[in-house]
């Protein structure tokens, strides 16, 4: 039976300054506004507001979005947690309205089984259920009396598919991680770093999760580590990605692999590399995995990555409170699925703000 933790969560405060944030009860000390987010605080909070407002105003009645795959559970799961990454929580106002139709609607595409797949959402299958499994992890806890039984038991019943894929006998080279189907014989380091982190946020919830499964996936995303640092799609399959190394520096650090060597050069190569992001063709991915990663790791790599990032991206907001694309460039969903790219972007511009549990940074950690 799986077993969930009381969560309280702190509501967003004025300039990024909380008050102290519970956890099962236990008081964590009070967080302040980070070095790196300060010059830039009062700007972030008018561009979540005009995001949140872009967000809503978007937002279908029955939970989803227009756009190509506006009415895909993943997207739909990636605005969801935006907003809960801001301190807002599902409820009776408007951003906590719009919180519960997103997780109505991600519970809505969940069939018998548990997949968690939207037939005309364009999906690309555990990807986005990855996705989804996240947010419901991530909000479990929070739930009015109507909403939290259907989330805990839609989280249960979306970490048995992940684990049962993963149980899949794989192709030598492929053991511990996930492709698209869960029925895939190979494993990719994109869907595979999704699913970690929806098992790991389920097991930080109280979820039965266990440890042994998150280690194997741990030891999948080693193997497609080269050389230089960088981390491939699948192993011996090119010279690193940004993208990937990023997902796979901030997995390591929140699976307890903080100071290991492949996490430093991990970093390293992120470095080298951050400033090469805008030209990528899945530009969103990317910043958002390379902020998350840059804040664990913190000192030197958050204060020029994150900095970095409120100089290029604050101004870069269109007046509706969206971020666009040229549509010259970039994958499907970032040039044709205006939430998608917004919301991932808002997603990296609340890193230091710490309140989706699963991003919580040992306090220790000097910016």
């Amino acid at each position: 039976m799986m077993m969930f933790l009381t969560t309280f969560r702190p509501f967003r405060v004025q300039l990024g300054i909380f008050v102290s944030t519970l956890y099962a009860f236990a008081p964590l000390p009070a967080q302040t506004i980070s070095p790196v987010l300060a010059p830039h605080a009062a700007q972030v909070e008018i561009a979540l507001d005009n995001a949140f407002e872009f967000l809503i105003k978007t937002q279908q009645p029955d939970g989803s979005f227009p756009g190509e795959y506006g009415k895909s559970a993943g997207i739909v799961a990636l605005a969801g947690m935006s907003v809960l990454s801001a301190g807002h929580t599902p409820g009776p106002d408007r951003y906590g309205e719009f919180i519960n139709g997103c997780i109505d609607y991600v519970l809505k595409q969940q069939n018998e089984d548990g997949y968690i797949l939207t037939s005309n959402g364009k999906d690309k299958g555990l990807y986005s259920h990855n996705i989804s499994t996240l947010f419901l992890a991530e909000v479990s806890g929070m739930m009015d009396p109507d909403r939290e039984p259907k989330v805990k038991q839609g989280l249960q019943q979306a970490i048995q598919v992940i684990l049962r894929a993963q149980d899949v006998k794989k192709k030598s080279g492929h053991e511990g991680g996930w492709r698209y189907s869960p029925r895939s014989s190979d494993s990719d380091l994109s869907v595979s770093g999704w699913a970690l982190m929806a098992l790991k946020a389920a097991r930080l919830n109280g979820a039965m999760v266990p440890k042994e499964n998150i280690d194997y996936a741990v030891k999948y995303m080693l193997s497609t580590q080269i050389d230089n640092g960088g981390f491939n799609y699948q192993k011996g399959k090119g010279n690193g990605r940004i993208t990937l190394t990023g997902m796979s520096v901030l997995c390591l650090n929140l699976t307890g692999h903080h100071n290991s060597p492949e996490v430093q050069r991990g970093q390293d190569y992120i470095m080298k590399h951050y400033k090469n992001i805008p030209k990528d063709n899945y530009e969103c991915y990317a910043l958002y995995y390379n902020a998350q990663s840059a804040f664990q790791m913190g000192g030197e790599n958050w204060k020029a990555l994150g900095g970095w990032l409120y100089n290029r991206y604050l101004p870069l907001q269109k007046a509706d409170g969206s971020w666009g694309r040229d549509a010259s460039g970039g994958s499907s969903a970032e040039k044709n699925t205006p939430v998608y790219r917004t919301s991932m972007i808002v997603l990296s511009l609340t890193v230091p703000y710490r309140q989706l549990p699963i991003y919580q940074r040992d306090e220790t950690i000097d910016e």
